[in-house]
């Protein structure tokens, strides 16, 4: 039965969200802010992480960052509705996936659910296939990413979304694509959710990220993958 981490310092929020949680056949470890939400993830080992981005000590934005120091656990974060800062801000900071409150319930299932597919996915092993394109070299079987010789650290997501490129080289993959492949769904996603880690992406194997030569943008339709830098 999987564990999930609920960081979250309003009681009546996390009273709520640990009993629908729980509903749903998870075990629930609950974490009152941000420091002792970093120290239950060394201890606990939880198989996810929700995380409320606004917390009274350290900011679930740091919270989301020092988790990516050392563990590549699936992170949704809980952002307010309306703050696109929030969103964008979270995502670069590492985490996979966002809910919005008022969370809706069903919505958190699904999505929680797709994350932890996504990790069963992953356990069945990748291709043993190695792929380069420019300077960078995707080593599928040891999930290891070099640039120049140099490793890359990738977050999970950033993996996924490197492979689902380097399987349709020169093939212009749409939002809607993305999302379904990568993050497992294809209605309850958010076009900047793919921005954000494709953004992310391209600051880490790109020589130049705001004038991308690798992943390019196909304007009105998603991305696509050059597999020779020009």
């Amino acid at each position: 039965m999987p564990n999930i981490l609920l960081v979250e310092d309003d009681p009546s929020i996390r009273a709520a969200l640990g009993l629908a949680l729980e509903d749903e056949g998870y075990v629930v470890l609950q974490a009152p802010n941000g420091r002792v939400g970093l120290s239950m993830v060394n201890s606990e080992q939880p198989d996810l992480v929700l995380l409320d981005l606004r917390l009274p000590d350290i900011s679930g934005f740091e919270v989301c960052r020092e988790i990516r120091q050392k563990s590549t656990v699936p992170i949704i974060m809980v952002t307010a509705q309306t703050d696109t800062h929030d969103l964008v801000a979270g995502l670069e900071a590492g985490a996979d996936d966002y809910v919005t409150k008022p969370v809706n319930i069903k919505e958190l299932a699904a999505r929680i659910r797709a994350a932890l597919r996504r990790l069963v996915r992953e356990s069945s092993g990748p291709s043993p296939d190695v792929t380069h394109f420019g300077n960078v070299e995707l080593h599928r079987e040891r999930a290891l990413v070099l640039k120049a010789g140099v490793e890359v650290a990738l977050t999970k997501t950033e993996l996924r979304l490197l492979i689902e490129f380097a399987d349709h080289p020169n093939v212009v993959l749409s939002r809607d694509q993305l999302l379904e492949r990568v993050w497992g769904y294809d209605y309850l996603g958010d076009s900047r959710l793919v921005d954000a880690h494709v953004r992310r992406l391209r600051v880490k194997i790109e020589d130049q990220p705001d004038e991308p030569k690798l992943i390019l943008t196909v304007r009105g339709i998603g991305y696509r993958l050059m597999p020779v830098a020009q």
